[in-house]
């Protein structure tokens, strides 16, 4: 099967022939149809991601396709559809997976959508739901409103009944969270972020895939007893938080990283993803995939995500 590897961190990832896997006890071997790419393989390739595995490794944190075969112990049956997140092996051709990093998908989503689906709507449901306890008529601001994370916290936060401030740059990108159904939408260019979100009459939560200068003044948009989430750092940079605000004014800072509940959490995790399932069956979450390379131009794709050219999700797609 054709692969695309990381030899070693700090290289240029590229495409291999490895042998076809087979599954053994309590493992399932699946034919990958398409891979969902993330800000965080782009860190694993320079290493400084937390949970980078030992290289060589095939790259690809979710992916979406039919399992071909079962080892014992298992439930799924061969020809069942599956969303796999293993933090590996989604960039290729076919790969052998635990049972309990797959999940059945509703018959109406296509692999493309099920690639681009766990960790981006995951990662804002557990976070604005569980954490941040997101209310009907609060509002919530969503930095990198138009990326892979950002455009599902817009579309959940809609969703709860949130008035939602997106923040993304580019007329083109704040009209893609405009219809995700942001209510307000600010350039992440604005000079003054922070009176920008005050003049629209302050924030109860932040969500903050980018980090830097615009989550510090974000912060500081927050109203007494806001929450803030810490989800990424696109920009590059850490954002600096004022504690003395968060102390004065009473808000809470979580830290989210949705992979580090397949231990701390697991139940929460099948919990989310059933809700988000049957959210998607309804016709109640459209996943926005603004880009697919085949797996030839794996390279190209990243490069398209480096750049943040992209809304939405890039996916990869195999032959």
């Amino acid at each position: 099967m054709r692969a695309f590897q990381l030899s070693r961190t700090g290289t240029a990832p590229g495409l291999v022939d490895l042998p076809l896997p087979a599954p053994g006890p309590g493992e399932l071997a699946v034919r990958i149809e398409a891979c969902g790419l993330n800000f965080a393989d782009l860190l694993m390739i320079d290493g400084k991601y937390q949970d980078t595995p030992p290289t060589p490794f095939v790259m690809g944190m979710e992916a979406a396709g039919m399992v071909t075969a079962a080892g014992s112990g298992t439930q799924i049956a061969p020809g069942t559809r599956v969303a796999v997140f293993a933090g590996q092996g989604g960039l290729a051709e076919a790969g052998v997976f635990p049972e309990e990093r797959c999940t059945p998908l509703p018959a109406s989503m296509s692999a493309t959508q099920a690639a681009a689906f766990q960790i981006a709507y995951g990662t804002s449901h557990v976070a604005l739901v569980h954490r941040a306890r997101l209310r009907p008529g609060e509002t919530l601001a969503v930095l990198g409103a138009a990326g892979g994370v950002g455009l599902t916290a817009v579309e959940i936060g809609h969703k709860i009944g949130a008035r939602v401030i997106a923040l993304a740059r580019g007329a083109e990108k704040l009209e893609i969270a405009r219809a995700a159904g942001a209510d307000i939408v600010i350039d992440s260019e604005t000079p003054d972020l922070r009176g920008a979100l005050r003049a629209a009459g302050g924030v109860d939560v932040v969500y903050d895939a980018i980090g830097g200068a615009a989550g510090e003044a974000a912060f500081r948009a927050l109203r007494p007893a806001g929450r803030f989430l810490v989800i990424g750092f696109a920009a590059g940079s850490l954002p600096v938080l004022p504690l003395n605000h968060a102390l004065v004014k009473n808000i809470e800072i979580h830290g989210l990283y949705w992979g580090g509940y397949l231990t701390l959490d697991p139940g929460l995790l099948r919990a989310s993803m059933a809700e988000l399932f049957g959210w998607f069956a309804e016709g109640g979450l459209h996943p926005h995939v603004s880009a697919s390379f085949p797996l030839a131009q794996a390279a190209e794709a990243l490069d398209m995500l480096r750049a943040r050219r992209s809304t939405g999700k890039i996916v990869v797609t195999m032959p």
